[in-house]
Order: structure tokens, then C-alpha cells, then sequence
């Protein structure tokens, strides 16, 4: 593609961003800053609709960009400005917190409130923090309330059945016993070691150790995702009126199964990654377009932040905000941690 080919695209791009409407040539010659005639701009226009960057819509002389037209013009022709000082200091001053869940659910909002679109967070995996605290309660006879707290400050509760009562003093003892040993240790640590010590156990605690070695394990796997705003996705008119599309991407928003392996996959690469329509394999909506970054703790990669908006965004404006916010979050993780 020449570089007035590209100098079109770019103006038709941006200019469909902006308002929505199809661009015809005239608004091209007015925009583009080209010195040429309007045959020669609908011609280029022509060759872009044949090679699949642009199309026209049956009800408008003028054209649209395609999913791939978006894609070479957010690879090759976009011009990122950086976020606004007062967006910077926004996001700063929200991200204070000695407690890293309330940090990503932070993160989250301000991804939201920053874009008017959906904000997504992956929340690290626990096999990669501490376990800190643990408390049986008792609820019945044979039914115990487990307390887990993590080394994060989150606390999980989690309710076994066991097949012989214990006294109240039999789980201090057992409380008492699971932290003096296992206290520090990671997730998988405790899993590791607690079934060595099983087998020295006295028969009677036994059970209770692995109901509760059990109940642990449930907990590392709440590796999950957090989202904030996706209600704003209603309010997007090119998204707005696909309504069956919409339940689907609301079906992935409250099973999040292919979301948390959208973002997983995210992790493995370094920096933005732009996924514009169905280019993920995971979002319905071919009018959705999804800007994740990684974020880190202790100098390690931990878990992908994102947006999910529509394909028609402000790309320019939204990828500083998520490659921003990654960084911050990054910073108090590092504080927090």
C-alpha cells in the first residue's frame, strides 16, 4: 500500500471513529490533506475495498472500515497520545492500598469509569501467595466453618462435613497446630508438606487436616477475573442494537471461562495486545475489540488488565489508559507485596 493509499485509510478510520457514519470521497478530499482530484481518491477507494480494508454498506455510497482495516491501521497507522496528567494522577491516587484484591477491584473501576466501557482484571493465581491464618469454627455436630486468610488480606470461607464431632478445644488445637506449621507458606507448599504429615498425624485430627487441606485447594482455584462497567457496553449504540450478540458476551462476562483464557494467553505476550473482532476466538461480538496489558509483582509477571469495547473506539486514547493503569498497579502490587 503507497503512502497515499495509507494517508486515506488513516483519515477514513479516524473520521468513522469519530462519528459513526460512512465516509464518501468528498470528505476524504476535505480531510485527507491530499492534493489530488476526486477520481483519483474514489479509485484508491476502490482498490481498499478490494483488498478487504474498507466496505460499503448497501445503504451508503460511502465506506466503512473493515476488521482488517482496523487492524493495520491500529498496527501500522495510529497515533497513541499520551493519557492527560489529570488521568495519570486519577489513576494514582486510587491505587493506594496495602491490600492487593482492593487494588485490582480499583484497577478495574478506573479502567471502567476512564473509557466508558468494560473494564476486566485478572486476578493473580493464589498458589502464588501465602498462605497466612486459618480457623475452624464450629457450625454443628459433624458441619465446620474453615476461615482461610491469604497473604493478600483476602479471606475466603469455606464449610466441610466431617464424619465425627469435635469439640470446640479439638479445633483450636487443630487451628493452632495448621498455623504454627504452615503459616508463610505458599498454597502449594502447604498441600506438598500437609500430606507428609497426614500419615504421622493421630488418626482423629486426620480427617479434619485433609477436609481442610481440601478446602485450601478450592481456594487456589478462584483464580478469576474482575469486571467493572459492563453495563456501559449497553449504551454503545454498534453494540446496543445486536442484542443476541450482547447475551453472549454477557454469558462470557458471568462465566468468564474464556475470559480468564483470553487474558492468560494475553500474559504470555510483552506489552499491548489489541484484539479487534472475532481475532481472539473468545469475544462473540465481531463489533468488539478487546486492549489487554500485563501487569507485575516482584519484578514477575502475575495477571492481564484490560478493556472490552466496541471495534469502533478511540483506540488512540484507550491504549495509553490500559498500558498506564497496568503500570501503576504494577507499582502498588510492588508496595503492597
Amino acid at each position: 500500500m503507497d503512502k497515499r493509499a495509507q494517508i486515506l485509510l488513516k483519515t477514513l478510520v479516524e473520521h468513522y471513529i469519530s462519528d459513526g457514519q460512512p465516509i464518501g470521497s468528498r470528505t476524504l478530499l476535505q480531510h485527507s490533506g491530499l492534493d489530488v482530484s476526486s477520481a483519483t481518491i474514489r479509485h484508491v477507494m476502490s482498490d481498499l475495498e478490494q483488498l478487504g480494508f474498507i466496505a460499503s454498506p448497501h445503504t451508503s455510497a460511502g465506506r466503512i472500515p473493515t476488521q482488517r482495516g482496523y487492524r493495520l491501521f491500529v498496527d501500522s497507522l495510529l497515533t497513541v497520545q499520551p493519557l492527560e496528567i489529570q488521568a495519570v494522577e486519577h489513576i494514582k491516587s486510587n491505587l493506594q492500598s496495602p491490600n492487593p484484591i482492593e487494588l485490582i477491584n480499583n484497577a478495574a473501576d478506573m479502567l471502567s469509569q476512564l473509557t466508558q466501557f468494560a473494564g476486566v482484571v485478572m486476578i493473580p493465581k493464589r498458589k502464588r501467595l501465602a498462605f497466612k491464618h486459618l480457623e475452624f469454627l464450629p457450625l454443628s455436630d459433624k458441619k465446620i466453618l474453615v476461615i482461610i486468610v491469604t497473604s493478600d488480606g483476602s479471606v475466603q470461607n469455606r464449610i466441610i462435613l466431617t464424619e465425627k464431632a469435635y469439640s470446640k478445644s479439638d479445633l483450636v488445637e487443630a487451628g493452632n497446630y495448621f498455623n504454627q506449621h504452615f503459616s508463610g507458606q505458599t498454597f502449594e507448599e502447604v498441600q506438598h508438606n500437609l500430606h507428609t504429615e497426614l500419615k504421622q498425624m493421630q488418626q482423629d485430627m486426620n480427617q479434619l487436616m485433609a477436609a481442610a487441606l481440601e478446602a485450601s485447594s478450592k481456594v487456589t482455584e478462584q483464580d478469576t477475573v474482575v469486571i467493572a462497567g459492563e453495563r456501559n457496553l449497553l449504551q454503545v449504540d454498534d453494540l446496543s442494537t445486536n442484542v443476541n450478540s450482547l447475551r453472549k458476551l454477557f454469558e462470557i462476562f458471568e462465566r468468564r471461562t474464556s475470559l480468564m483464557q483470553l487474558l492468560d494467553n494475553s500474559q504470555r505476550a510483552e506489552g499491548i495486545q489489541i484484539f479487534i473482532g472475532g481475532e481472539s476466538g473468545y469475544l462473540p461480538l465481531d463489533e468488539c475489540s478487546m486492549i489487554t496489558a500485563p501487569y507485575q509483582a516482584d519484578g514477575q509477571i502475575v495477571g492481564t488488565l484490560g478493556v472490552i469495547g466496541p471495534t469502533r473506539m478511540a483506540y488512540e486514547r484507550v491504549i495509553p489508559i490500559v498500558d498506564v493503569t497496568a503500570k501503576l498497579l504494577s507499582n502498588a502490587l510492588n508496595d503492597a507485596y
